[in-house]
């Protein structure tokens, strides 16, 4: 592996997986792997979860961290090629990302969508240019289409919660006050197709994602009947992809709570959070047995120590 942009970057997904789970055993099983390396994490947008699991996983591997809020703390990055520098923007990330990587043995991205233009956002601009740019590895940190971390640790909470069988997966859309994108529902999309569940997605009609990201899956607007018998339920807002940022639906009956729980197999509940309590998901649920919502985030540590461990030892 040399970048870890979406599953495509990943040759075995079941051996990541297991590298996860068995670093949540031993987090400190490699801790002087990264004696020397520095990671540097660049922030174009807010972070919580992403930002503190990133950081605790490469300290676990003994790597330094440097963390920068690009969008705030640094100048105003031109990210188009070919334009007349005689505007707001004061540095190109031609020359942005090529000083990261002097500095940096590892780069993590984050770049979220404006949710203005469907073929700009969907184009990766920024991620594409900071891997062409940098010379170092990139790890994305959640962009305009994906975020494969935490994807990553979505499926390593399921595969160390899943009966003995072949386990029933629902992505189902959930109410929001504001459009948002359409990244994690694609990642998860991508890793559940590629894992050993029956995965099903259901949302109200206009919320269609992209097709490339639900080839062979099975797209329902009921929602009663998607939940029935389900062993995980993945709760999760985006706004339309067709209609490309707008909200199209405001139904509140979409919202999770424990009387539509009584349909699914007792199904444990996801969302990667932050979460809009009553709005996405019902405070019963979330406070209830079912929500894994915590292991789930705690996961993050060891899905991106799983990730920077394999780039270290495959690239230095």
């Amino acid at each position: 592996m040399r970048n870890f942009t979406s599953i495509r970057d990943v040759e075995n997904v079941n051996k990541l997986i297991n590298e996860a789970i068995t670093l949540k055993v031993n987090p400190f099983a490699f801790e002087n792997l990264g004696k020397r390396k520095t990671l540097g994490l660049i922030f174009l947008n807010p972070s919580l979860r992403t930002r503190i699991s990133t950081q605790k996983a490469a300290n676990n591997l003994g790597m330094s961290t440097m963390v920068m809020n690009l969008d705030k703390e640094g100048w105003a990055l031109e990210t188009e090629d070919g334009v007349v520098m005689n505007g707001t923007k004061v540095e190109h990330i031609k020359e942005a990302a090529a000083v990261l990587g002097q500095y940096c043995d590892i780069i993590g991205i984050r770049s979220f969508p404006k949710l203005e233009n469907k073929e700009e956002d969907y184009s990766e601009n920024i991620l594409k240019k900071m891997i062409s740019y940098t010379g170092t590895p990139i790890i994305s940190l959640e962009t305009a289409t994906r975020h494969p971390l935490q994807s990553l640790a979505d499926l390593m909470t399921i595969k160390e919660l899943s009966p003995n069988r072949r386990p029933k997966v629902v992505l189902t859309w959930a109410p929001h006050i504001k459009p948002l994108p359409q990244a994690v529902p694609n990642s998860f999309a991508e890793w559940m197709s590629a894992a050993d569940v029956d995965f099903v997605i259901t949302h109200p009609k206009g919320y269609e994602l992209a097709n490339e990201f639900t080839p062979g899956v099975e797209i329902t607007d009921d929602q009663d009947t998607a939940l029935r018998d389900a062993d995980f339920v993945y709760v999760k807002n985006w706004s339309s992809y067709n209609n490309y940022g707008k909200i199209v639906s405001t139904d509140k009956n979409w919202m999770l709570t424990n009387k539509k729980l009584y349909n699914t197999g007792n199904a444990r509940v996801m969302h990667c959070l932050p979460v809009r309590r009553d709005v996405e998901l019902a405070s019963e649920v979330l406070d209830g047995q079912n929500s894994i919502v915590i292991q789930q985030a705690g996961n993050r540590v060891f899905a991106a120590q799983a990730v920077l461990k394999n780039i270290i030892e495959n690239n230095f």
